[in-house]
């Protein structure tokens, strides 16, 4: 066999290997070998050959009866892969492509207890640095779009106790200071899955911001764009988005399936 030969079925391997992993994962388990096979588009002695030696690996479970599920091994590989990964080294290439697109400063930033702290940010391009903005930059929650992304995820009680915590101190005539104003915000906030700041935390700049999750679903970091007022596009919006889904992906997140209604 040729180098060549050889190497084109190497690659098959790896294609029938990994639709039979895509079927596994989307058929109910266990599933039996001939709807494994079929899923996958393969025939049925080629999907046994591959099972087998994914059992002996691990990477498959072989139950009786001759049906198939997903291996142990699959996820110890999968804790070192998410211990492993970097919120920062995985969003830094798409905030780059977001800031290439829009041409404003791109943050992003986590839960620091009752105060936004951004860990990373693109170059400003033609926006003004903005201390608040900088890297290692706090902000109590309610005053940022990133903030407000968390108080979202938050439970009503713990809202509350935000609220009574932090006494929802004002920075600006827009900034939301009373307990109303602030769930009515986090209400809409829930209903979009975006926040923004309407130059809440300073005069003269405002932000639209989209939640980052992990592959629980729990809202681990945000994304941000913050321009001078004048330049703020409303139709960033989809695009942070898009962007914040992206990672969030990434991560490992995968969104629930709509529901059908009957």
């Amino acid at each position: 066999m040729t180098e060549q030969a050889t190497e084109k079925s190497s690659i098959q391997v790896i294609e029938r290997t990994s639709a039979l992993f895509a079927a596994l994962a989307e058929l109910p388990s266990p599933a039996s070998l001939k709807a494994l096979a079929a899923h996958a588009g393969l025939h049925p002695s080629t999907a046994h050959r591959i099972l087998a030696s994914l059992a002996s690996a691990r990477l498959v479970e072989r139950h009786e009866g001759g049906t198939y599920a997903l291996g142990i091994r699959l996820l110890e590989l999968g804790a070192v892969v998410k211990a492993r990964l970097s919120i920062r080294d995985v969003a830094r290439p798409l905030m780059e492509r977001l800031h290439e697109s829009i041409g404003e400063a791109v943050n992003l930033g986590v839960r620091d207890g009752d105060e936004i702290i951004y860990i990373e940010r693109t170059s400003g391009g033609r926006a003004l640095l903005r201390v608040v903005y900088l890297v290692g930059g706090r902000a109590p929650l309610h005053l940022t779009s990133l903030g407000k992304l968390f108080l979202a995820a938050d439970s009503a009680d713990a809202v509350l106790a935000y609220a009574r915590r932090s006494g929802l101190p004002g920075k600006t005539p827009h900034s939301l200071t009373t307990q109303a104003a602030l769930e009515r915000e986090l209400d809409w906030i829930r209903r979009h899955d975006l926040a923004f700041d309407n130059e809440e935390a300073e005069i003269g700049l405002r932000c639209v911001a989209a939640p980052i999750r992990d592959d629980e679903g729990h809202v681990i970091a945000g994304l941000s764009v913050s321009a001078p007022s004048e330049r703020h596009d409303a139709r960033w919006a989809a695009q942070v988005k898009s962007c914040a889904q992206a990672i969030s992906q990434a991560l490992g997140y995968r969104p629930p399936a709509p529901t059908r209604l009957a």
